[in-house]
């Protein structure tokens, strides 16, 4: 180092101050030929992502748009399917008998007037007999009755007389009316039984209600009683819920609300159904403090149930139509949420970009939602999948990075 401070001391000034001067024209040179460096890309959208049509299919996306419905308050409620007291028939002997035949099967429909069952007893005989007996009896002692006016006029017989066929002919007339209406309630004719005189062995239950059988409570030998309840016919043309509500629900209720309701016996127990209240009961079940509440069916699809049918309804008290979403298309980051909406789509891609939206009230399954931007009803709105699109959204920024 020392040695090359001598050698240079040693050249002359103008030699030394040529030699700086290009060393310094060198650098310049360099530095200007260097290429500047590029300017940073611009960032993809950050709430954007484009997926294959291949993609699409595999993860299940779901596209469709808003679902209006009452995001009111609810009263929940349980109950079964039930028939007005007038569509429901129990059949009974009115006199005891044996049961000689069955002729329906539980399930089975059966028009109204139907024979349903036949008994026979000494007593149907019996009666027929009584019947008989009195009716002959009524025509002599109407015979007796026109001798006993003809004397009276003629001033020959007692007036004692004549009264007393009065009273006889009159107590034999309601005999026999009273005969012929027991007659009736057997379904045997007095009329046939009085014009041909045969007297028959047995009897048929009759159906006054056409519907279905329900219940058979009898067998072929078997003894019934009066007070025995043989089968059971039910029509289905009225069909109704009769739910309970509690004592501290009740005071939302109100005639003409809307009823949503589940069957979970149904074969697709989420079904939900229609029914409209049109009775609200006015006494309390003093165990359960609940109140009966009953309403009609609506839809076609409630033909298809059965009375006794155990229902969970949802009583829609209040509130107005809301646009909604099923929650699992709504994306929560933090405070904010977000849905995706189709942008573009192709044969081989589609395009998403996220929305924020304000989420509200929840109900089975579904969440009302307010986009922060305008949204028309035709946009077409991720209903299923959404949280796979956000995560490829996600993936796509960890690779931009």
């Amino acid at each position: 180092m020392n040695y090359l401070l001598s050698a240079l001391r040693l050249l002359p000034l103008p030699l030394l101050v040529g030699m700086l001067a290009s060393c310094h024209g060198g650098a310049s040179s360099e530095a200007e030929g260097a290429t500047p460096p590029a300017p940073p890309a611009a960032p993809a959208n950050p709430d954007q992502v484009t997926i294959s049509a291949a993609q699409m299919q595999a993860a299940g996306i779901g596209l469709g748009g808003f679902t209006r419905q009452s995001m009111a308050s609810e009263v929940l409620a349980n109950g079964v399917i039930d028939v007005p007291p007038q569509n429901i028939v129990s059949i009974s002997a009115v006199l005891g008998g044996y049961v000689q035949q069955v002729k329906v099967l539980p399930g089975q429909h059966v028009a109204k007037g139907a024979v349903v069952a036949v008994l026979r007893h000494p007593d149907y005989l019996k009666l027929q007999q009584d019947y008989l007996q009195s009716r002959a009896h009524v025509r002599f002692l109407t015979q007796e009755l026109e001798r006993q006016r003809i004397l009276d006029v003629e001033d020959v017989g007692a007036k004692r007389k004549l009264q007393q066929a009065q009273a006889d002919y009159a107590t034999e007339q309601a005999a026999v009316r009273s005969l012929a209406a027991q007659l009736a309630q057997l379904n045997i004719s007095p009329t046939r039984l009085a014009a041909t005189g045969h007297i028959q062995p047995t009897v048929n239950l009759i159906t006054p209600l056409g519907g279905y059988v329900t219940t058979i409570n009898i067998n072929p030998g078997q003894f019934v009683n009066p007070q025995d309840v043989l089968l059971e016919v039910v029509d289905r043309s009225d069909l109704h819920l009769q739910l309970k509500v509690f004592e501290k629900d009740i005071a939302r209720v109100r005639v003409g609300q809307p009823i949503l309701f589940t069957v979970p016996s149904r074969r697709t127990p989420g079904e939900v159904l229609h029914a409209r209240v049109f009775l609200v009961g006015k006494a309390f079940d003093n165990d359960a403090r609940t109140i009966a509440v009953h309403a009609h069916l609506e839809g076609t699809d409630a033909a298809n149930l059965l009375p006794g049918q155990y229902v969970a309804a949802r009583l829609q008290t209040a509130g107005a139509q809301a646009r909604t979403l099923p929650e699992e298309a709504v994306i929560q980051a933090g405070e904010l949420s977000y849905v995706y909406v189709r942008t573009a789509a192709t044969d081989s891609t589609a395009t998403f970009r996220r929305v924020k939206v304000r989420p509200g009230a929840t109900a089975h399954g579904d969440v009302a939602v307010v986009p922060l931007e305008s949204l028309p009803d035709t946009t077409h709105l991720v209903r299923q999948g959404a949280y796979f699109l956000d995560a490829e959204r996600s993936k796509g920024q960890s690779t931009e990075e």
